[in-house]
């Protein structure tokens, strides 16, 4: 069992009981404070392993706590967003998190998460399990299926990534093309299915009979995890 300490800031009592739930069932401490202006005090007698940051809080938001943080700790945080327009600037790192997860997520995706963050900060000697499945880290802009890396094309990565945020969601060509930064002007509408089409390649190499970026006929693309 890890015994590890998550503190979860979130002023959704429903969610931060779900997540804290999954997590003490796998091991390890949760905590919870549903007040962003609570954190800071909070940590200066509390050092937790991990943060579970919500975007929207009330009194202090949770961009502005995150950056409060970083100024004296390293601690690893995760972002959580209800906010798509957000994506940009928590991929872009502006604010120093190690990761972000969209709303709606599973518990299990949370947990999955937090378990990658923890692994990829352990001190030597130290170890979490190895991360399964298909992982995105948007900090490293590396996607990994089981361990392996995909080699993917910095378009490429961006597509799944805007697309694995919201699993189950229909993107059009013109909203994926939206989601891309003005880094990616040579992108056109029409030539995301291209990228696509390398992306659906790339996926299907690592991992042989999973659809993650399934075609909508008539519409554009979704992400579905497997299970």
């Amino acid at each position: 069992m890890s015994h590890r300490h998550i503190l979860i800031v979130d002023d959704e009592p429903g969610i931060a009981e779900i997540i804290g739930a999954y997590l003490e069932r796998e091991g390890y401490e949760a905590s919870w404070l549903s007040s962003g202006a609570a954190v800071m005090p909070w940590l200066a007698t509390v050092q937790p392993d991990l943060i579970l940051l919500d975007v929207m809080l009330p009194e202090v938001d949770g961009l502005s706590l995150c950056r409060s943080i970083r100024a004296t700790s390293s601690v690893p945080i995760i972002m959580v967003t209800a906010r798509v327009d957000e994506i940009d600037r928590l991929l872009g790192l502006e604010i120093g998190a190690d990761d972000y997860i969209c709303k709606p997520f599973s518990p299990r995706e949370v947990v999955a998460r937090i378990k990658a963050v923890l692994r990829r900060n352990a001190p030597a000697g130290t170890s979490e399990p190895a991360e399964t499945g298909l992982i995105v880290h948007a900090d490293r802009m590396i996607a990994l299926y089981n361990g392996t890396r995909i080699d993917l094309t910095p378009t490429e990565f961006k597509l799944l990534a805007v697309m694995a945020a919201h699993p189950g969601k229909v993107y059009s060509r013109g909203q994926l093309l939206d989601h891309l930064s003005e880094g990616y002007k040579d992108v056109f509408d029409r030539s995301i299915d291209s990228h696509v089409k390398n992306l659906r390649r790339k996926l299907a190499a690592v991992a042989p009979g999973i659809e993650f970026v399934q075609s909508v006929y008539g519409v554009g693309y979704r992400f579905e995890r497997a299970e």
